[in-house]
């Protein structure tokens, strides 16, 4: 099967720091937390090594290692990290056809700082990556059988319904993770897209950046997921989803973002888990145990492998399996793409691992004394 992943491409530069010489301070009623590094002071590192990343790059290596023939629509720069990023491209097998230099910008570029729980903090210069326009689009470019479109930078992001639409147009599955700036300074022109979407992919952070804009149509608060006797609620349910002061049960997102046309919308819950809601259910699949060495890069393999299984037939929950174990073979390094698995390696560790899966209805009766609750009162 053949694919095009669409959007950033970085070089990132990995700092690896000992966790007794950096501060980290949790917060206790959020779930953030912060490294705080002392000004004008040379800190030791562990280790510190340069990578390909950016999350079409990273969708793109993902997609070839599962068997699919892939190019990618990126913006470089004419300099040597675009050189490193097209090297690294040919020798994973992603054809470079379609990706772009322009001269107006260097190609982007990170800078992770990861300690502790290896949560990296990340310092991103965007680069080219925000300047893909019209002229850089090619229809033949999308007569594949998936498109993926990776967070989109800066004036890239105006390109979003054109790509849907291209795409569409050539009979493509079409798969989107977009990122909180996109989300939130573009929530109109998103939602209008997602129309045509086949699988939106967010993280909690992202899902609770889109609650204000969903809040006029589909109204605050919601239902819980209906658990049955003695089942154990999730942590998603016991928490709405909140942004902009509203709140959003897990439900209720599901079901807005359901209505809007995408026929899959995945929602990741870091270590807790991950769910996918269907037209008809949500399926819940638990995390594996793992080291965590980083964690960027992650949800780029969760995403990408979730597409690449459902689009060669598999169904959600198994999809949701094999997403799951790539994204863990992933965080085992401390770049975004030394963890990707091949097909038959996937396949091998799905078949080894026993998962405890989890299914609720999306749509069913709320019983009266559910109606209005408060949400805000677990």
């Amino acid at each position: 099967m053949k694919a095009l992943t669409v959007g950033g491409a970085m070089i990132d530069t990995i700092a690896i720091i000992e966790s007794s010489r950096i501060e980290r301070m949790a917060m206790s009623n959020a779930d953030v937390s912060y490294l705080l590094m002392e000004e004008g002071r040379k800190t030791e590192a562990l280790q510190i090594s340069t990578h390909t990343g950016g999350g079409a790059v990273n969708a793109a290596v993902s997609m070839a290692r599962l068997g699919f023939d892939v190019s990618t629509l990126v913006k470089l720069g004419q300099d040597n990290r675009a050189e490193t990023i097209l090297s690294t491209l040919e020798k994973q097998g992603v054809s470079t056809r379609w990706t772009k230099r322009d001269e107006r910008a260097p190609t982007g570029a990170s800078v992770l700082i990861s300690s502790h729980d290896r949560n990296a903090a990340v310092f991103t210069f965007r680069g080219a990556n925000t300047l893909l326009e019209p002229a850089d689009l090619n229809d033949l470019a999308f007569a594949v059988d998936v498109v993926y479109i990776a967070s989109l930078s800066g004036k890239s992001a105006e390109q979003f319904p054109d790509l849907i639409r291209r795409a569409k147009t050539q009979g493509a599955m079409v798969v989107t993770n977009p990122g909180v700036r996109q989300l939130s300074a573009r929530a109109g022109p998103f939602q209008e897209a997602l129309r045509m979407v086949d699988i939106v992919a967010l993280n909690r952070s992202e899902a609770s950046t889109l609650v204000p804009s969903l809040i006029a149509q589909f109204g605050e608060g919601g239902p819980k997921l209906p658990l049955g006797p003695g089942e154990e609620r999730p942590d998603i349910d016991k928490r709405p989803l909140s942004g902009g002061g509203f709140d959003m049960s897990v439900v209720q997102f599901f079901r807005a973002l359901i209505s809007l046309g995408p026929k899959r919308v995945l929602l990741t819950d870091g270590k807790r888990g991950a769910y996918v809601a269907t037209p008809d259910e949500i399926v819940f699949c638990p995390s594996v145990d793992c080291v965590v060495a980083g964690t960027a890069g992650a949800g780029d393999a969760f995403t990408s492998t979730y597409a690449a299984y459902e689009a060669l037939g598999a169904a959600p929950v198994e999809a949701l399996k094999a997403a799951t174990l790539n994204a863990a073979s992933v965080v085992g390094h401390v770049d975004t793409q030394a963890g990707l698995l091949r097909r038959d390696e996937l396949d091998q560790r799905i078949a080894a691992t026993q998962f405890v899966t989890r299914t609720w209805p999306l749509h069913f009766e709320t019983p009266a004394d559910d109606r209005g609750s408060d949400l805000a009162a677990e």
